[in-house]
């Protein structure tokens, strides 16, 4: 048993068992107390909320109250494990909802592999919460999923394996583009893997300006091409007429490479073969597509990311889904659209751009830390992720018109916001 295995088995074992716990929010020392939480005083707001549905959000925790639900079918570098070795990570997830963004959450692990018998399981479980937060459920049944659950479901509804990886690259290409002086309408862009988190970022990097027509994407059979038969509607979506069949052949003159695929399928002598100043995005967990150390010293002018915390430029989605579920719930936003994953890429990016405060140095152990190629996003304890992105969640749902309560003191918001965690 590694060290690391047996100081994490120790971690979650020890004391209390799990990661999070129930606190209440109301008095309750005394029987008057107890009668106005529960019998008979509950019976009044029940009644009112009977009159008045949207009153559930004044009168309950429904509107700070975020589901992470999965089935245990895609569990970050494990696979398929099931729902029930599954809830360690969701709790964990729980818990980076709380200490984040000051938002509750509970973990959720559906039994079903049956994408519409899991459907079914969710949405009559949904009117508890504010938000689901879907997790690790496996390509192609997480598109049907979500997509149905949307369509069901009055409160957002998002797959943080698709979108969060999606907000949080895109607001790393952005910069790290800036930073190696290409316009992001002009890039070639080759993505390794086709899944869910592969289509989404694709989709999500078309939106941001990308041509469509400068995308390559490959998946564990070669290049997704036009004239081949196996693919689904998902990886149709992105074949390519080109006559590339192989990851070597496509990365030629490449700009970016996206990776959501598996270790080491990107090769030095590929990576040579790429354009001047290429940015790298090698996010496979827990080994990604070519290690931090071997990219740089194959071409020193590149940006490169991973999902790793132990190197430069992580694409942690922590970034993204408790600023993005804060300022849904708090707009009382009935769904997560395209106009707020853009202003939060937005948001995001421009973070990094900011002087970095002290209070960061100190926590990460660094003397200075700037805009650059080795900082082109956040760091995860950085505050001003909590004051700037759900503000921007909440313009885009008021600008799509999704926003059921929209904000119109930003002062009172800005204050709230800086409060929320306490």
């Amino acid at each position: 048993m590694s060290s690391l295995e047996q100081e994490a088995l120790q971690y979650h074992s020890e004391g209390r068992p799990g990661k999070i716990e129930i606190m209440p929010t109301k008095p309750y020392s005394t029987q008057k107390d107890l009668s106005l939480a529960y019998s008979p005083g509950v019976a009044y707001p029940c009644l009112e909320i009977e009159k008045t549905p949207t009153d559930v959000y004044k009168y309950t925790n429904k509107g700070n109250l975020v589901a992470v639900i999965s089935n245990g079918t895609a569990v970050l570098g494990l696979g398929d494990i099931g729902a029930l070795a599954s809830k360690p990570v969701m709790e964990g997830k729980a818990l980076l909802f709380k200490i984040f963004a000051g938002i509750d959450s509970f973990d959720i692990e559906v039994n079903e592999t049956d994408p519409d018998k899991f459907i079914d399981a969710v949405k009559a479980i949904s009117v508890t919460f504010g938000g689901i937060n879907l997790e690790d459920i496996k390509a192609p049944d997480c598109f049907k999923i979500e997509d149905q659950l949307k369509e069901k479901c009055d409160i957002p509804v998002m797959h943080d394996d698709q979108h969060g990886t999606a907000i949080i690259s895109g607001a790393a290409l952005i910069n790290a583009l800036e930073i190696q002086g290409k316009k992001i309408g002009d890039i070639q862009l080759v993505v390794n893997g086709a899944g869910a988190a592969a289509i989404s970022c694709t989709r999500h990097y078309i939106r941001l300006g990308v041509n469509p027509e400068n995308i390559v994407m490959c998946d564990s059979k070669g290049v997704v091409r036009a004239d081949r038969m196996d693919l689904n509607p998902q990886k149709r979506e992105f074949a390519t007429d080109r006559d590339v069949h192989t990851l070597a052949e496509a990365i030629k003159g490449a700009d970016v490479f996206l990776g959501l695929s598996k270790a080491d399928v990107l090769t030095p002598a590929m990576v040579l073969d790429m354009a001047p100043k290429p940015v790298i995005f090698a996010l496979a967990n827990p080994n990604p597509e070519i290690s931090y150390d071997l990219a740089i010293a194959t071409r020193p002018d590149l940006i490169i990311a991973t999902g790793r915390s132990d190197y430069p430029n992580q694409v942690n989605n922590v970034l993204g889904f408790p600023y993005i579920f804060r300022g849904a719930l708090d707009c009382r936003a009935t769904c997560i659209d395209e106009d707020m994953k853009l202003e939060a890429t937005y948001a995001i990016a421009s973070i990094a751009k900011l002087p970095v405060p002290e209070e960061i140095l100190k926590i990460y152990e660094l003397k200075s830390l700037e805009f650059g190629k080795d900082y082109i996003l956040p760091k995860p304890f950085d505050p001003r992720l909590l004051y700037q992105v759900p503000p921007a969640i909440v313009r885009g749902a008021m600008k799509s018109g999704v926003a059921k309560a929209p904000i119109t003191d930003w002062d009172a918001y800005d204050k709230f916001l800086h409060t929320v965690k306490k």
